[in-house]
């Protein structure tokens, strides 16, 4: 979905990188606890196992960390994790969708809350912030799997809709019903992907920058380092001379 700003999903904001990676196999482990308890333990039969382990193999998980995930999962003692998506505003009116899953909501609930409210934000209704946006998947590869043309061409064999360059990866997008199909004919060619998941997306970007610009990236940084956050997307537009040395 062409248009998007790029700092929509936090993963890959500015810094996105240097995220922790015991926090980064926390959050990969919980999404294949929550992908197992509703599908099963077969990756071949349950896609979004599928997707999860090989983000986990993509960011060199180990695979004692993803079997424990995924026997955690499955057993009679699991985590019973649900999913929520919480919605507000930044400053700037910077709309905010942030992913959960959870073994506590009102801890979960709490803690976003709060977030918002440090950093001069406010909590939404449901469906304040997404009714404008859109749930596509998206396949993440970095620069180096494949130039842009042999990935655009191999994105368009594997019927997804658009293929562009952010940062230091390629990203393909396309419907939510193809995703799991796309991964697999693109892990064929190019192994596993960085990512492949559902994603929000919009074409409405909101320009922001000075103090309003740098308190929002707190805002961000705040919710994605909270342990029940999964994701978070925003639809800041903040000028390259922002962040330049």
């Amino acid at each position: 979905m062409a248009g998007h700003s790029k700092f929509a999903n936090i993963q890959h904001r500015k810094g996105g990188q240097d995220k922790k990676r015991a926090q980064m196999f926390t959050k990969i482990a919980r999404e294949i606890q929550a992908a197992v308890k509703l599908g099963g333990t077969d990756p071949n039969s349950n896609p979004r196992l599928f997707r999860a382990m090989a983000s986990g193999r993509a960011v060199n998980m180990p695979k004692d960390n993803i079997q424990r995930a995924i026997d955690k999962g499955g057993g009679a003692g699991a985590e019973n994790l649900d999913e929520i998506r919480y919605e507000g505003f930044g400053p700037g009116g910077v709309g905010v969708i942030v992913e959960c899953l959870t073994d506590n909501k009102n801890r979960t609930a709490g803690e976003v809350r709060s977030a918002f409210s440090k950093f001069g934000g406010n909590m939404g209704e449901s469906n304040s912030v997404s009714f404008a946006w859109k749930r596509v998947g998206e396949i993440r590869y970095p620069l180096s799997a494949a130039s842009e043309d042999t990935m655009l061409e191999a994105a368009i064999e594997a019927g997804c809709d658009d293929c562009v360059v952010e940062g230091e990866h390629h990203v393909v997008t396309c419907e939510m019903a193809a995703l799991g199909a796309a991964a697999q004919e693109l892990a064929k060619k190019f192994g596993d992907a960085a990512s492949a998941k559902f994603v929000w997306r919009t074409e409405i970007a909101i320009p922001i920058e000075g103090d309003g610009a740098e308190t929002l990236m707190k805002l961000l940084t705040q919710l994605d380092d909270l342990d029940d956050v999964q994701d978070v997307y925003s639809n800041e537009d903040i000028s390259d001379e922002e962040w330049r040395d």
